[in-house]
């Protein structure tokens, strides 16, 4: 094509379209589809976006509860019912947030799936319009050659567009289809610059959220590697804990076969908690009266030792404990067993009120580190190390672990009184 002839025709199409309506207004079928769907598919990255956020948020929960169970199983004596329930409460969230991530991975493949299709559509629309260019092309060639007078001096000699227009068209026959044609091409244009827009922004939304989903994916991998743990953890000191208390249960049912004798055994236990309580009340008038014991305790109180929680505070199905309240057997603090011998600690600075054995044969050793706080260490070996009046401090030894007294088996009866009532020694720690 002859440099002329491409300059015309450069200068034509926008006159012509022009003719039409603008080609910034111009709308068709195909244009108003093309801008359609964008809009929606700027709608559905928002919308992923979002989603992201909230999977970042329900990451984060997720990241506290596992910490939360990871944290309980590291304490010394874990309250297996409680983390058991926190187990569940992650276990649940990490289903939440695999919902929303699966969700997220299908929305981008869904995404992808349009990306390609507009693709091809903007592929097939570059090609309609060199067809259509060339098509003009070829018809404004026709009457140029056809013509004796140049289109392009009459162009540049007009005052403005319209009058070129007017010139050009005494000089070049053009009919309504080619009209249509040169309108056509504008409105391809738009479609197809509104096809390329949506690609490459799509293309750069989609990057970045494939970025982020695959770091969801991370964070949720970790998250499930930290749980798995945590179960795991949990098992083995349910198992820990109910090979103890199978060795408690079959010591137990020796002695039940002989009904009488456990009716006795549940009687004297009994008769010896309120024997405590008297006896606490009592060293409390005598020795708290001696000095040493502060009248508020302020800090909290640490595990006496680490070993399998066999039993917790509050109700229990072991029959040998005494009635208390609306419960059948109620037991009045933490039984930790451990091997014979273990050390034992003070749970706080405080007074020693108590070293020594108790009528049922039990040795124990009570500490006051208040006026109203009262810990008891039951069951422990007679060689106790400290004695009755003396001020010991947090972490200090007190005793080891025996088998004195009513026992199925060498461990620790922990016990804490605020004022007159035994309370869960680990509401304190």
């Amino acid at each position: 094509m002859p440099v002329r002839l491409g300059l015309v025709i450069a200068l034509l199409v926008p006159l012509l379209g022009g003719s039409l309506g603008s080609p910034l207004t111009a709308s068709g079928d195909e244009l108003s589809q093309a801008l359609a769907r964008q809009k929606a598919i700027a709608a559905k990255i928002a919308a992923q976006k979002k989603m992201v956020a909230e999977l970042n948020g329900l990451q984060a929960d997720l990241r506290v509860t596992i910490a939360s169970t990871g944290a309980k199983l590291d304490g010394i004596n874990a309250d297996l019912a409680d983390v058991k329930v926190e187990v569940k409460q992650a276990t649940a969230r990490v289903n939440a947030v695999r919902t929303v991530y699966d969700q997220q991975v299908a929305d981008l493949a869904d995404l992808d799936a349009q990306l390609a299709e507009i693709q091809t559509e903007e592929v097939a629309k570059a090609a309609e319009l060199v067809d259509r260019k060339n098509l003009l092309a070829d018809h404004i060639r026709a009457a140029y050659d056809s013509d004796r007078t140049s289109l392009l001096e009459t162009i540049l000699s007009a005052d403005s567009f319209s009058d070129a227009l007017s010139d050009v068209g005494y000089l070049i026959d053009i009919g309504n289809q080619d009209k249509a044609l040169a309108a056509q091409i504008v409105e391809d244009q738009q479609t197809l610059n509104a096809l390329r827009d949506t690609v490459f922004q799509t293309r750069f939304d989609t990057a970045q959220l494939r970025a982020a989903t695959a770091a969801q994916k991370k964070v949720l991998d970790g998250s499930l590697a930290d749980l798995k743990k945590a179960r795991s953890r949990l098992k083995k000191l349910e198992l820990a804990t109910a090979q103890q208390l199978a060795l408690q249960q079959k010591a137990y049912r020796n002695i039940a076969v002989n009904k009488a004798a456990a009716k006795k055994i549940l009687a004297n236990e009994a008769r010896e908690n309120a024997s405590i309580d008297r006896k606490i009340r009592q060293l409390m008038a005598s020795q708290g009266n001696g000095g040493g014991v502060p009248s508020q305790y302020s800090g909290t109180l640490a595990w006496p030792l680490s070993g399998t929680v066999t039993q917790e505070f509050g109700c229990t199905g072991f029959p040998w404990e005494p009635p208390l309240g609306n419960c059948a057997h109620f037991h009045t603090g933490i039984d930790i067993a451990d091997p014979l011998g273990t050390r034992i600690h003070a749970a706080g600075d405080g007074k020693v009120l108590y070293a020594g054995p108790l009528s049922d044969g039990a040795w124990v050793v009570i500490i006051a580190h208040s006026s109203d706080l009262i810990t008891l260490y039951g069951h422990v070996k007679t060689n106790i190390p400290v004695r009755a009046g003396q001020m010991v401090k947090k972490g200090q030894l007190i005793a080891y672990v025996g088998m004195t007294g009513h026992t199925t088996g060498p461990h620790l009866h922990w016990s804490v009184k605020l004022g007159d009532r035994w309370v869960n020694p680990r509401l304190f720690l």
